[in-house]
């Protein structure tokens, strides 16, 4: 029988009673609440936790945890691009779900990697915020929160868009708080969104990196020719560049979350590849 790690929720009345995911969902219908879950208990393979992470300004940040499909090997906090809108529901359910960090996730969980996905804030667009420094104190809640998920390693991932949200999270990220940083098909010329991974401080990086690049993208702010300025650009921690080639453009934008920018139709190859040198970096 599975074990749930209680959690503590203080109410007006200053009480601390312990209540199980299944029980929060009923006394608070309308919120979902952050249950503490290790993965030693956490359900394998299951449909995830949804939890909305309070902020300083009475907003929250809803992230969805999906558990490993065997023995954990590490964390992924996948930050997705775009205007970074996953839509979340508290079920679980996820409205957009072409961006290629939600259609990798079972990839990850198959190779013991619980996936962490994170939603754009009251579902507006991230286009212009990742790079902020307010933004940086929204992906501090939510490295802590998946320390409290697990002690495994703990890796960031972004891609296009999201590379600026995870560059500026491991940039601010304390000591030890992650284990590495992947940036795939970032954003590194000046769009529409007005920022690129240069904004997110990639000279206070401090933990090894990965830049991947894939030759047949064709999206105009994310060119593969850039991927070794981005990791020259981190010059506290060893960064390494992993060149890919391939995918299937069915977007009609370049920068379409189903085209080699969005590593359509060769997710597997990129996950491998990334796995690979994520255990090479852990030895």
């Amino acid at each position: 029988m599975l074990r749930h790690r209680y959690a503590c929720v203080f109410l007006t009345t200053m009480c601390c009673l312990s209540i199980t995911p299944a029980i929060a969902r009923n006394m608070f219908p309308d919120r979902t609440l952050s249950i503490n879950i290790r993965t030693d208990d956490a359900p394998q393979g299951g449909n995830g936790v949804v939890s909305d992470l309070p902020l300083q300004d009475g907003s929250f940040q809803r992230v969805l945890y999906l558990p490993p499909a065997r023995n954990l090997n590490g964390l992924m906090i996948m930050f997705a691009g775009g205007t970074g809108e996953l839509d979340i529901g508290k079920n679980g359910s996820i409205r957009n779900a072409n961006n290629f960090v939600v259609r990798s996730s079972d990839l990850w969980r198959d190779r013991g990697y619980g996936v962490l996905l994170v939603d754009a804030l009251d579902h507006r667009s991230l286009r212009g915020q990742r790079s902020s420094g307010a933004y940086a104190e929204v992906t501090a809640k939510i490295i802590a929160f998946a320390h409290e998920i697990s002690r495994a390693p703990l890796w960031v991932l972004g891609t296009s868009q999201g590379s600026i949200a995870a560059m500026n999270a491991a940039s601010h990220a304390g000591k030890g708080d992650i284990a590495g940083l992947i940036l795939t098909e970032s954003v590194s010329i000046l769009g529409g969104s007005h920022e690129t991974v240069f904004y997110a401080h990639p000279e206070d990086v401090h933990v090894p990196s990965l830049i991947v690049a894939n030759d047949n993208d064709q999206c105009k702010v994310a060119p593969p020719s850039m991927a070794d300025a981005i990791a020259q650009s981190i010059r506290h921690a060893r960064a390494s560049v992993l060149k890919v080639k391939g995918g299937v453009q069915r977007s009609q934008d370049g920068c379409g979350s189903l085209s080699p920018h969005g590593y359509y139709g060769m997710e597997e190859q990129v996950v491998d590849g990334i796995v690979r040198w994520m255990k090479n970096t852990r030895g």
